[in-house]
C-alpha cells in the first residue's frame, strides 16, 4: 500500500510560483527556466514508477514517495522507499535520455546525448550513502537490522545503459523502468528469512511516516531575489500576462475581457511560496494592488483563514493544499 503519497515537490510549485511572478527579461529567468526544467523532468520520472509499482502486492508492500528523515544532524531524502517484512528497498530515479555510461573508475555518470558528453556524480554513492543513513536511522528508532537494498531505475525505456566490460554487477543496481516488479520478486524470493513481524513492521510503518519532515527554503534568497523584483498584482489566467483590476467583487482584465470572482487565490499561492505561510491586511493590498483596506478585508475573510492579533495587527495564516499531486 501507498503509505505516503507522491505530491508535487515544493521546490517546484515555488520555482513555478517565481516563474509567473519575474519580468520575462529578467537576467536570472534563463537560470530559474532551466532549474525548473530539470525539477520537472524528474519529478516526471518518478511519477513514471507508478504503473510498475501497482503490481506490488499492497499488503506486503508499504510504498513511501519523496520520504526526508532526519539521520543525527544530516536530512536525507529517498525517491522512492519500499518496506517489507524481509527488506527495505530504496528506489532512485533518473530520467535521462541518450546513452548513460557508468564509469566505476572515476565514479562518475556520463551521458551522451545529441553527441555531447556530460558528466553527472555518480548516483551509486548517492544510494550507498542514503543506504547507511537508513541503517542508522532504523538502529536510531530502535528497529531490528533489516537489510536494505537499493535501484537505480532509468526510467526513459529508450535510454542506453552501458558501462565497463570489468563492472559485471551493474545489472544487479541499475534497470530500466519496466523490470521493476520482475527485479522486486527476484530480490523477495532470493531473502527466505523475515526480519519483522506483523507489530514490528506496522510500528515500523507508521514511524517512518510520522517522522518525515518537509523541506524548505527561499526560494528569493536562493537566487539572490527581494521582492522588488517580483510582478505585483492580480495576473490574469486567460492571457497569462496583463494583470486584473476589481469591480464590484470581480476580477476583470482589460486586454482579453476575462471575468473571474476568485483570480486572487492563484497571487495568494504565489505569495505563499515566495513570501511565506502569513499576510496581513496591509501586505495583501500591497501584493494583490489593492488600494481599499476594506476589499482586502472582504477578501481575506471570505478564505475563512485563522489568524492572531487585532485590528492593524491582524496576521492572518495563508493555508493552501501545496502537495496535491498534479
Amino acid at each position: 500500500m501507498i503509505v505516503k503519497q507522491r505530491n508535487v515537490p515544493l521546490t517546484i510549485l515555488k520555482l513555478r510560483a517565481l516563474v509567473r511572478r519575474l519580468p520575462p527579461h529578467h537576467p536570472k529567468m534563463s537560470s530559474i527556466l532551466n532549474d525548473l526544467k530539470k525539477r520537472e523532468a524528474g519529478y516526471k520520472g518518478e511519477c513514471s514508477l507508478d504503473f510498475p509499482l501497482s503490481f506490488l502486492d499492497p499488503k506486503r508492500h508499504f510504498i513511501f514517495h519523496d520520504l526526508r528523515l532526519q539521520d543525527k544532524t544530516r536530512f536525507f531524502q529517498l525517491d522512492t522507499l519500499i518496506v517489507t517484512k524481509k527488506f527495505g528497498l530504496i528506489i532512485e530515479v533518473k530520467n535521462m535520455s541518450g546513452m548513460l555510461f557508468f564509469d566505476a573508475h572515476f565514479n562518475q555518470l556520463i551521458r551522451t546525448k545529441d553527441g555531447v558528453e556530460s558528466a553527472f556524480s555518480d548516483p551509486l554513492i548517492q544510494v550507498g550513502r542514503q543506504e547507511s543513513q537508513l541503517r542508522n536511522w532504523l538502529l536510531e528508532n530502535g528497529f531490528p537490522v533489516l537489510p536494505i537494498l537499493s535501484l537505480i531505475v532509468i526510467s526513459n525505456p529508450q535510454t542506453i545503459i552501458r558501462t565497463s566490460p570489468d563492472n559485471r554487477n551493474l545489472h544487479f543496481k541499475v534497470i530500466h523502468r519496466d523490470a521493476l516488479p520482475a527485479k522486486i520478486k527476484q530480490i523477495e524470493n532470493s531473502m527466505k528469512e523475515s526480519v519483522l513481524d506483523d507489530k514490528a513492521l506496522k510500528k515500523a510503518v507508521r514511524a517512518l511516516n510520522k517522522q518525515h519532515i518537509d523541506a524548505d527554503f527561499s526560494v528569493l534568497e536562493r537566487y539572490t531575489l527581494t521582492v522588488e523584483d517580483l510582478i505585483k498584482g492580480v495576473i490574469c489566467a486567460n492571457c497569462n500576462d496583463h494583470q486584473l483590476f476589481r469591480r464590484h467583487g470581480r476580477w476583470l482584465c482589460n486586454q482579453c475581457g476575462h471575468s473571474s470572482k476568485d483570480a486572487h487565490i492563484q497571487a495568494l499561492q504565489d505569495y505563499f511560496h515566495l513570501l511565506g505561510p502569513t499576510i496581513t491586511n496591509r501586505q495583501l493590498r500591497d501584493f494583490l494592488n489593492i488600494p481599499s483596506s476594506s476589499t482586502a478585508t472582504r477578501i481575506l475573510q471570505s478564505l475563512d483563514l485563522t489568524s492572531r492579533g487585532v485590528n492593524k495587527g491582524r496576521v492572518y495564516n495563508l493555508v493552501f493544499d501545496a502537495g496535491k499531486k498534479g
